[in-house]
C-alpha cells in the first residue's frame, strides 16, 4: 500500500454549474483540508457533492448543502474533512455565482 500526499484541488474559482474538481482515479482518497474563500464584497453560496462512481452529482451525495460564505470568509469544510472516495468516486461543487469563491483540498491518495 502507498500512500501519497497531494493538493487534490489546487486553488481555483468555483464554477457556477455543477463541476466536477477531482476524481479518485485508480486509488482511494480521504481528504484533509478543503477550503472556500469568497473574494467578493458579498455572501455566495457553495455546495458540494461527494460522488460514488457511476452515480450522479445530487441530493443523495450532497454533503455540504448551500453555505452561504460571508464576503472576505474562509470556510475549512468540517463537513469534507476526513470524507473517503472510493476509486471512480469524485468530488462535485456549485457555487452560487461565478469567480467569487476560491476553492482548494488536499489530501491522501492509497493506492
Amino acid at each position: 500500500m502507498t500512500v501519497t500526499v497531494k493538493n487534490i484541488i489546487p486553488r481555483k474559482q468555483a464554477e457556477n454549474v455543477q463541476t466536477t474538481q477531482y476524481t479518485a482515479t485508480n486509488c482511494k482518497t480521504i481528504i484533509d483540508k478543503f477550503t472556500v474563500t469568497n473574494t467578493t464584497a458579498g455572501a455566495v453560496t457553495f455546495a458540494c457533492n461527494l460522488v460514488a462512481s457511476g452515480e450522479a452529482a445530487g441530493v443523495s451525495n450532497l454533503v455540504l448543502s448551500t453555505r452561504s460564505i460571508a464576503a472576505g470568509e474562509t470556510y475549512t469544510c468540517p463537513e469534507l474533512v476526513g470524507q473517503v472516495l472510493e476509486p471512480g468516486g469524485f468530488i462535485s461543487t456549485l457555487a452560487g455565482a461565478a469567480t467569487s469563491l476560491t476553492i482548494s483540498a488536499s489530501g491522501r491518495e492509497i493506492t
